[in-house]
């Protein structure tokens, strides 16, 4: 098989394993098309990308037949510079001696003029072409924009390699350009959204976008202190994410001729792109997700289950995951557009996936956009968490209906009165901090009757006995709006607990005397049995 680089080899494999078409592939990365077929070959009897015999393995192909394609490949790369003088009489005239025919070119196009040859996609990239053969959107007649259109859509398939800085500089410059004049041409232009475009869009979306993301540098990578790996083709990615979410936004659209594209296949692939670490990259991908959400209704169950299955996964098995936080972002928006009464599936993705997302390590990277359910999985020893918890817990009472708040009121306090008595300073008085909200505080008045005989007993133990004097004080004013709510109960709680703990030191007397009196016992046996008293 012809010598291609090993990183060439791996995204070629890539782009087979996506779904690619072999003529597509051979595109991308610059070879024949016998050259892709070759490397599949190989790969599906060796497991293997190297173009060359595996130790213990039968080849693939012949020592002559390998020297065949070899100099069949130099041949084909020694004929394959296509460039231009200029235009004469409406006929391109080229440096080299190769015809029209080897070259497969279709009927030239002209614009204003000027003859603007296209190769079949099994040929050269149109990147090839020198810079005063390509023609700008809006300086073509409206009549021939759609296929100029196409055209370069064509051109924008072909993936260029970024890690390596210096090669194809040039080239990577005409691609920049041209898929910015895609996207301006998209945002402005009325009519160029023909039927045969769709396929195109996506094939040429699907070649840029889809590809296997490299590993973490590191396993001990920690998204809240390291950086993050930025993706090094972004200045192409970019602007076709840019492209493609005006494409999804124009006016022109058709979701029902999109759909035969834009299938769940499609929807697998850009949701396993979440798990890339630039954070860039995932925002775009949240918007291109939202809007199919929106366009497709067909897609949406499919859409719901697998982010479902990204979550269990997540959960119970890798624990890494980099867009969850997106996704979840996303979820937001699909949970407000819930009809109501929630169906079943809403309540068990609720119980069996949101709620236990709170068990992860790696929880701070998405606290912020996790939706209720707390208590069943409260932190029993990290402090950090339960602070977390507890401003989570204020977000949803900010929001909760008093009638949903009476059924929750007893097992929640009864965490609340935990906190409070935590000997962690900052866990209690973050708990002690509700009492600063005042709609917290109204739902409390109105319950005062249920809630404060569940929280005196803590307030009034830590008002004596807690070490942080900041504490005290914020339990002071606490109990003082207790009992400006409901006095009279103040008054009843308090002298119950004083009986009680007068009840309790009792008690206590009476243990400690017992013991003492047992002691007393057990001393005069052993003296006794040690003839010292005598019986």
């Amino acid at each position: 098989m012809p010598r291609v680089p090993a990183h060439l080899r791996e995204r070629a494999l890539g782009m087979l394993q996506g779904g690619m078409r072999t003529a597509d592939v051979a595109r991308a990365i610059n070879c024949h098309v016998r050259t892709v077929r070759r490397l599949r070959q190989r790969y599906r009897e060796t497991r293997r990308t190297a173009d060359h015999p595996h130790s213990g393995r039968p080849r693939v192909t012949t020592p002559a037949q390998d020297r065949y394609i070899r100099i069949s490949h130099l041949r084909d790369r020694s004929t394959g510079t296509l460039s231009t003088t200029g235009v004469v009489a409406g006929k391109l005239h080229f440096k080299d001696c190769v015809t029209k025919q080897r070259y497969n070119l279709v009927s030239p196009l002209k614009f204003n003029g000027i003859v603007l040859a296209f190769w079949k996609p099994y040929a050269l990239p149109l990147f090839r072409i020198q810079k005063s053969c390509v023609f700008i959107l809006e300086d073509v007649p409206a009549a021939e924009q759609p296929e100029l259109f196409l055209k370069k859509l064509q051109q924008c398939c072909i993936v260029f390699d970024f890690m390596d800085t210096l090669s194809d500089l040039k080239m990577k410059e005409y691609k920049r350009s041209t898929l910015n004049e895609l996207v301006d041409y998209v945002t402005v232009s009325r009519g160029y959204l023909t039927e045969q475009a769709y396929p195109e869009v996506v094939r040429t979306v699907s070649c840029n976008i889809f590809r296997t993301l490299p590993p973490s540098d590191s396993n001990e990578f920690d998204p809240e202190e390291d950086e993050p790996t930025l993706e090094a083709s972004w200045p192409h990615l970019q602007l076709v994410y840019e492209f493609f979410i005006r494409f999804l936004e124009s006016q022109e659209f058709q979701p029902s001729i999109a759909k035969k594209y834009i299938d769940q296949k499609f929807v697998l692939q850009l949701l396993e792109l979440f798990d890339s670490e630039d954070p860039r990259e995932r925002d775009y991908l949240k918007t291109v997700l939202h809007r199919i959400y929106g366009k497709f209704l067909g897609l949406r169950a499919f859409i719901r289950k697998q982010i479902n299955n990204i979550f269990l996964r997540f959960v119970y098995e890798t624990e890494h995951f980099n867009g969850v936080a997106e996704l979840l972002e996303i979820l937001g928006s699909i949970i407000n557009g819930f009809a109501l009464p929630l169906k079943a599936e809403h309540k068990q993705f609720l119980v069996k996936v949101l709620i236990p997302l709170h068990t992860v390590r790696s929880l701070s990277l998405f606290h912020a956009q996790v939706i209720r359910g707390l208590l069943k999985f409260w932190p029993k020893t990290c402090s950090q968490k339960e602070v977390m918890f507890l401003g989570e817990l204020e977000e949803i009472l900010d929001v909760i209906e008093p009638s949903q708040f009476i059924k929750i009121q007893e097992p929640l306090f009864k965490q609340i009165s935990r906190c409070v008595s935590s000997p962690h300073f900052q866990v209690a008085e973050r708990a002690l901090y509700y009492w600063n909200n005042e709609y917290i505080m109204s739902l409390i008045e109105e319950n005062s009757n249920v809630i404060l005989p569940i929280m005196f007993a803590s307030l009034y133990r830590i008002s004596k006995e807690h070490w942080n004097p900041a504490i005290v004080a914020l339990v002071y004013n606490v109990l003082k709006a207790f009992m400006e709510m409901n006095s009279t109960l103040f008054d009843e709680l308090t002298a119950t607990y004083k009986s009680d703990r007068q009840r309790e030191k009792k008690k206590e007397k009476e243990r400690e005397e017992l013991w003492k009196k047992l002691e007393d016992l057990e001393l005069k046996r052993g003296l006794r049995s040690d003839g010292i008293i005598p019986t």
